[in-house]
């Protein structure tokens, strides 16, 4: 065995340890693996599919560098059927990477500690489309910023927290695109809160009388530097739900500035910009159902974190280019999305993993499958230095 495979299977074996239990029989269980005459198991299908997936090669290039490297020996044709084949266990990958690395922190003997999650969409084009393809719904544990859930749909299901699943104790946090009552009840009704962005007349306010509450009569009365709280409910069937506007007033110059980017996004799109818009547009507003005990001004500070999302989407799509889809064929473009987002929460498991650096690249104590093979005398020699240079720069998929 050369030096240069030796370091590959060190690191592949690496890649393999972030994969939940099972992973191997869940790849036969959900029929991923079931034509396996090009490969000796899941893992070299999945190697595969992380070329194709993570490094961005074409099914040829990939089915070619797969052949080289000694991982399998198929065509192109065939490997699009793998990947179509592979969709639900790339997917179950995904969530259980998250689940395994990311695990939803509780403190103390309270099982329903608050736990601040922010859900967000981006959506993925087809070639050659201008429009819509298909829409990612992710979400994300604010206190560890890893990834909570990740559900791929059609362009027809739009933006939600009905998307994902609700625990005790959540606090979810949207833009205005989430600030709807089906979604704000599915929440409150699994027992979890909401902190959402909403605009001056998004939401049917009225107040303890069930009169209508006038938001924006509210807003004038503030000062710079005040916040104001006031509590609210919204209609939702013939049910009412309690929760709280907290706002503050913006500077002048941000006020200006937000202003300044409606007119323009109201004129490009030939629209007529209400007054009442511009006036909202000199506050920022939110509707939350936390109760008193957390004052607004902490629910104010709580939602500005919520751009650590979009910050991760740019990621997904400026390093891994998950913005533009390279298959019509909507089964392998799914099963595409799902490789990509598998390799995403791979990488964020690597951070995590790196906090627990050993020098010598291993943990004391603990033996994997490669290190025996070694302590029974089949490692091969050594050299002092590498025979390549560019040995550990090799990428663990491929040779």
């Amino acid at each position: 065995m050369q030096i240069e495979d030796l370091l590959l299977k060190e690191d592949w074996s690496v890649i393999e340890s972030l994969l939940p239990e099972g992973w191997q029989g869940k790849c036969k269980e959900l029929k991923a693996y079931q034509l396996n005459r090009a490969f000796d198991g899941p893992g070299d299908l999945l190697r595969t599919l992380l070329i194709h997936c993570a490094q961005g090669h074409s099914f040829r290039v990939t089915a070619a560098l797969a052949e080289e490297g000694g991982v399998a020996i198929l065509s192109d044709v065939a490997l699009n059927k793998r990947l179509r084949l592979g969709r639900d266990w790339l997917q179950w990958l995904s969530n259980g990477v998250a689940q395994k690395w990311f695990p939803r922190e509780v403190t103390g003997d309270c099982a329903a500690t608050l736990c601040v999650k922010v859900a967000d969409a981006t959506t993925v084009q087809e070639p050659g489309s201008k429009g819509t393809s298909w829409r990612i719904h992710y979400s994300l544990e604010l206190s560890s910023l890893r990834c909570n859930e990740i559900t791929i749909t059609g362009k027809e299901r739009g933006e939600s927290f009905k998307n994902f699943a609700v625990q005790e104790g959540d606090l979810w946090i949207g833009d205005r695109t989430y600030a709807k009552p089906p979604g704000i009840d599915h929440v409150i009704s699994h027992g979890g809160d909401v902190l959402v962005r909403t605009g001056w007349n998004s939401l049917q306010l009225c107040d303890e009388q069930g009169q209508k509450f006038h938001l924006l009569g509210q807003l004038r009365h503030l000062r710079l530097h005040e916040v104001g709280d006031w509590p609210v409910f919204i209609a939702h069937d013939k049910d009412l739900i309690a929760g709280r506007i907290c706002a503050v007033r913006k500077s002048v110059s941000a006020a200006n500035r937000e202003r300044k980017r409606i007119l323009k996004e109201s004129s490009k799109k030939g629209r007529k910009t209400k007054p009442e818009t511009l006036e909202a547009a000199g506050y920022t507003f939110v509707f939350t159902t936390v109760d008193q005990s957390i004052p607004a001004e902490t629910v104010l500070t709580i939602y500005r974190a919520r751009w650590q999302i979009e910050l991760t989407f740019k990621r997904f799509k400026s390093l891994l280019g998950l913005g533009h889809l390279h298959n019509k064929n909507p089964e392998s473009a799914k099963a595409w999305l799902y490789g990509k987002l598998l390799s995403a929460c791979l990488i964020e498991a690597l951070a995590v993993v790196s906090d627990r650096f050993f020098p010598w690249g291993y943990p004391l104590g603990k033996k994997t499958p490669l290190m025996e093979k070694h302590l029974e005398g089949d490692r091969p020699h050594v050299p002092i230095l590498p025979t390549s240079h560019n040995a550990r720069e090799q990428s663990p998929l491929t040779t």
